[in-house]
């Protein structure tokens, strides 16, 4: 393990774990959106949306990101639209995070009880305040581990970016490999650099499911 190598390069990785972790927010936060509209739309029945979203989502988890990545990034500007590579990266992880994101959040809304929906009508409250005060505390509360796990699970799909010509983490490790043939140093930075990473939303996520457990909020 050739160690001056791995200090010369450290800041390399770094740079290049910045570049991932802005990218996969910004895909995590759009997810997230899409996620939570998608599984509305589902979970009221909106007509002809559904059906959309539906299709959607079979499309979304039934196709690699890498696939995806390729026809944003080769088969769009033959049609005439041009997207820069962050933009594939973002829009690419946003679509396949969406899917994901959706069928966590429409489970969790689906586990609110009826009886709790139908007595919050009873009382008064409209559609619009049932939803707000009823049904998605509860539903985020429920939601908290899937979503952390749908987290992890998009920062880690983020290896593919590389493949549109991001300078993200696996590009660098490829590249340094190419140029210099440090295999093993290379790659143990890459784990190194993914685990620094995940580790802090792994803490996070533990901490979240622990305080927010199957819809009862603070300590059980």
């Amino acid at each position: 393990m050739d160690f001056a190598f791995i200090q010369k390069v450290i800041p390399m990785y770094a740079e290049a774990a910045l570049l991932t972790f802005q990218l996969a927010l910004a895909g995590i936060l759009l997810s997230f959106l899409l996620g939570l509209v998608c599984a509305l739309i589902k979970y009221f029945k909106i007509p002809v949306l559904q059906r959309i979203v539906g299709a959607y989502i079979e499309l979304s988890r039934n196709t690699p990101l890498l696939i995806q990545l390729f026809f944003l990034y080769f088969a769009f500007p033959r049609m005439g639209i041009k997207l820069s590579s962050v933009q594939c990266a973002i829009i690419g992880l946003t679509f396949l995070g969406g899917s994901y994101m959706e069928e966590t959040f429409r489970s969790a809304l689906e586990s609110v009880s009826k009886i709790q929906v139908e007595s919050a009508q009873c009382i008064g409250l409209t559609s619009r305040q049932v939803t707000q005060y009823v049904i998605l505390p509860q539903a985020i509360s429920v939601s908290v581990p899937g979503f952390c796990a749908n987290v992890m699970f998009l920062i880690k799909e983020t290896s593919v970016f590389s493949a549109v010509a991001l300078a993200d983490l696996m590009y660098v490790a490829k590249d340094l490999i190419g140029l210099y043939y440090k295999t093993d140093e290379a790659l143990t930075l890459l784990c190194v650099s993914y685990f620094f990473l995940l580790l802090p939303i792994s803490v996070i996520a533990s901490f979240a499911e622990r305080r927010l457990r199957y819809a009862q909020f603070g300590n059980r």
